[in-house]
């Protein structure tokens, strides 16, 4: 018996089939405190620009002159920040655009429309119509691509869009670059006093789609749509 119980735990459970979503959100930032990791000190929020909602938030431990040089640097700086898709002129194309690898001979797969409950409809609706109003999307008609919205439940109870693109990431090969080795960048930062990084505001739609490429993204609403 216990041989048995020994020879259970050594098998490999069978693997569920993977899908591959990619969040379509207008602003995918978390919102909800329970989503994200929290600091380990406390921060408090600064208004860096003259408009009301065009605030930030810094940390409490650094020196009065420390918090006073960053704050002017920021207000100095406001521009280069999106508070709104307005706010953002992404990339030029003819500088950069992003183009799908795929591989030869590979075969168009449209994926048959799934129902959706009245909630995730309304949620769809809205989060589509978003998305069309600043230009991130256009319809399309006829495409050879094209993919199912798939809802998925946020911890506040709203819903987040994303896209089913498991069919096209089959066709396109895995690049060979390697992943961050998450101990060699903590190593890279010991001994030094600060670490900044950036963050950009829905940073899939500042780089557009290769015109060849667009309606390889459609997804399936009630229309069709494809990024742009």
């Amino acid at each position: 018996m216990a041989k048995r119980c020994y020879e259970d735990s050594l098998r490999v459970g069978q693997r569920g089939s993977a899908v591959n979503t990619l969040s379509l959100e207008l602003d995918p930032r978390c919102h909800d405190e329970r989503e994200r990791p929290h600091p380990v000190e406390k921060l408090k929020e600064i208004q860096v620009g003259l408009r009301e909602n065009q605030n930030t938030k810094i940390g409490t431990i650094m020196t009065k002159e420390q918090e006073v040089e960053l704050i002017r640097c920021l207000q100095r700086n406001c521009d280069v920040f999106a508070w709104a898709p307005e706010d953002m002129p992404g990339i030029d194309p003819n500088f950069m655009n992003h183009r799908l690898l795929m591989a030869e001979g590979a075969r168009s797969v449209m994926q048959k429309k799934r129902k959706q409950g009245e909630e995730k409809r309304r949620a769809i609706q809205e989060e589509t119509s978003k998305l069309l109003k600043v230009g991130f999307i256009r319809e399309v008609r006829y495409p050879e691509w094209l993919a199912n919205v798939v809802m998925v439940r946020k911890a506040n109870g709203k819903w987040r869009m994303c896209t089913d693109y498991t069919d096209l990431n089959k066709v396109c090969p895995k690049d060979p670059y390697p992943l961050p080795n998450i101990d060699r960048l903590v190593d890279s930062v010991s001994g030094f006093e600060f670490l900044s990084f950036m963050d950009a505001y829905s940073g899939y739609n500042q780089i557009k789609m290769h015109p060849d490429d667009e309606e390889k993204t459609a997804f399936i609403t009630e229309g069709l749509s494809a990024t742009k």
